[in-house]
């Protein structure tokens, strides 16, 4: 059994002409993983549509309402980021979709990528930051609705904090949040995480791993979660438009491997997004979220063995 991998081609819809959310890198991602032979196309699964049920385990059902139909305030939108149409309503959903299949897959198998997802931004009742609905706290909310889960720990390693979740999982204590994010970028108001650290800018690969071994081994001892979701941003990457950190390649690909490899020698299945990345080339974009499927794909079958 290869590493389960989720995607979807609705992940991929049109945005006016430069705007700058990189809406291309997930079927670029997709792509790329065939070409480069990390993966076949016979490993992915295709997700279902999020209902509203699923939306409103995680969000109040006039905020889910109002998006849906398109009666959300333009104010709203603006906040968000992008135009509001039908095919983005689609893609929305389908994404947070796709992080519920990959949280399933991950109990299923120990660990599981999907090819979209992270859209920590986004609060109960509003969206922020290109993130309309939180596909990780739907996902959360959802396993352990459904399943004999009782822990989940989210370890979002995105650039930004993750102020949606963090909101949504506040004094919720089967959820513990932890973000490791540059302090000094958005969002400019942050909803306190269960654990934050919060980086100066440009800290590098070396200062950057040694304060998430020393917090994340911690956290998987001490809190000894069920399931872990993780933001696997790229944008801490020193090439990142919006990142502030300073990592390079190779420290992407330690911290990707040290994640997972801690979570599969402690039996903690892992669901992995892609969280955040920036860059006008969306080739480079798609090499460093590439880092993820590859290390998750070594390390998937150094387990089987």
């Amino acid at each position: 059994m290869p590493l389960p991998l989720v995607y979807h081609p609705d992940y991929v819809t049109p945005l006016p002409p430069e705007h700058r959310f990189p809406m291309p890198k997930f079927g670029r991602i997709y792509e790329w993983i065939i070409k480069e032979g990390v993966g076949t196309i016979d490993q992915f699964y295709i997700p279902q549509i999020a209902p509203r049920t699923w939306l409103e385990l995680a969000h109040v059902p006039d905020f889910v309402t109002s998006y849906l139909s398109g009666t959300i305030d333009p104010r709203a939108m603006r906040r968000i980021g992008f135009p509001w149409s039908p095919a983005l309503v689609q893609r929305t959903c389908t994404a947070v979709g796709g992080t519920v299949r990959t949280a399933q897959l991950a109990l299923e198998h120990g660990l599981a990528c999907n090819t979209a997802g992270g859209t920590h931004h986004a609060h109960p009742d509003f969206g922020s930051g290109f993130c309309i609905f939180n596909d990780i706290a739907v996902a959360a909310r959802y396993i352990l609705q459904t399943s004999t889960i009782r822990q989940i720990l989210v370890v979002d390693l995105d650039v930004h904090q993750g102020d949606g979740t963090a909101a949504i999982f506040d004094k919720d204590p089967s959820v513990f949040t932890f973000s490791m994010h540059c302090e000094k970028n958005f969002p400019f108001r942050k909803w306190p995480s269960d654990l934050d650290l919060g980086l100066a800018p440009g800290t590098g690969d070396d200062a950057y791993l040694s304060l998430l071994q020393t917090n994340l081994l911690s956290l998987l001892d001490n809190i000894r979660p069920d399931l872990v979701l993780y933001d696997a941003g790229v944008d801490p990457h020193h090439a990142d438009r919006l990142g502030r950190l300073s990592l390079s390649a190779q420290g992407l690909a330690s911290r990707d491997r040290f994640v997972l490899e801690n979570c599969i020698v402690r039996e903690i299945p892992v669901a992995c997004v892609v969280g955040g990345g920036y860059d006008n080339d969306i080739d480079l974009l798609t090499q460093r979220h590439g880092t993820l499927f590859r290390v998750a794909t070594e390390l998937y079958d150094s387990l089987l063995e």
